[in-house]
């Protein structure tokens, strides 16, 4: 499985207007029905959020990626936001956040869910593909380049 495979141009916004991690998260879930056409979006926001009291998802160079599961889906589900002026998220680097890949996945999709979060942090462990993606304009660029730099490491 690839993050390709699980994240769709409908589920990508390239200027979140969200200020902070609530409204960040809350947009984020929007974009997961926007693009899945998921049901219950409280609970997965509800999900979401209790993940975020454990830990900040936020790792640090302006990335975060929340991540939870939820049996209000039936397998992993992927959505993304860029932020232009950037999201207090309480990242562990104490910076704003301007990439967020928001991942949620079946409550028995755990191995699923423990490999696509390892392939997104691996793939955004590079400076040149954050500001690949920061420089990004529309979704649909978004999604190619993470369809072309994910095939560099397949």
């Amino acid at each position: 499985m690839t993050l390709a495979d699980i994240l769709n141009e409908n589920a990508i916004e390239v200027s979140l207007k969200a200020k902070d991690k609530k409204e960040a998260l809350l947009e984020m879930v929007n974009l997961l029905e926007q693009g899945w056409g998921i049901k219950n979006k409280e609970d997965i926001l509800k999900s979401i959020n209790s993940r975020e009291e454990l830990m900040s998802t936020g790792i640090g160079h302006g990335v975060a990626i929340p991540h939870a599961r939820s049996n209000s889906v039936t397998k992993v589900l992927a959505a993304f936001g860029k932020s232009e002026k950037g999201v207090d998220f309480n990242a562990l680097d104490k910076k704003p956040v301007y990439l967020l890949f928001l991942l949620i996945a079946s409550e028995d999709a755990s191995n699923a869910h423990i490999k696509i979060l390892a392939r997104v942090s691996r793939l955004l462990k590079h400076n040149y593909f954050r500001e690949l993606l920061k420089n990004a304009e529309t979704p649909q660029e978004i999604l190619s380049l993470i369809k072309k730099e994910e095939s560099k490491h397949l």
